[in-house]
């Protein structure tokens, strides 16, 4: 297990710890947002883009730079996760195809579906300003720390 699996497993038990508080979603996701941004070094904007009644894709709790308030629909590595239904790794943002820079400093990716009750609701979305910064591996643990946020 490398180190940065173990500080995964700390985390996920810090949360644990902290969501014991509260049931509160958008409490939860601030959480998630903070602790994740501020322990692992390679994060530069991490944080949620929820669903709305519209449909639309908007940001909510996050760390980090200013961030695009609205994704255009069914563009973008957030959208391509809610559309497939699955966790995405983009390890170039700048060859996947419509990629959405709301920072040009972003450069690497990763997509984690939200589901409450079976049903996407939003995605957290975590970039860094590296190429290459993202472990596949490192999606189990977010999905795991995902799952916390409605349970």
């Amino acid at each position: 297990m490398t180190n940065l699996e173990k500080k995964y497993l700390r985390i996920i038990e810090q949360l644990q710890s902290l969501f014991a508080q509260t049931n509160n979603p958008q409490s939860r996701m601030a959480s998630v947002c903070a602790l994740l941004h501020h322990k692992i070094d390679h994060y530069f904007w991490t944080g949620y883009y929820l669903l709305d009644d519209n449909n639309d894709l908007l940001v909510s709790t996050y760390q980090g730079p200013i961030a695009c308030l609205k994704l255009q629909k069914d563009k973008g590595v957030c959208w391509a996760s809610i559309n497939r239904k699955k966790s995405m790794f983009v390890p170039d943002v700048e060859l996947f195809p419509g990629h959405i820079a709301c920072n040009s400093l972003s450069k690497s990716e990763i997509v984690i579906p939200v589901y409450r009750n079976d049903e996407i609701v939003g995605v957290l979305d975590i970039d860094s300003n590296k190429k290459d910064a993202f472990k596949e591996y490192e999606i189990k643990y977010l999905e795991q720390i995902n799952i916390l946020i409605y349970s």
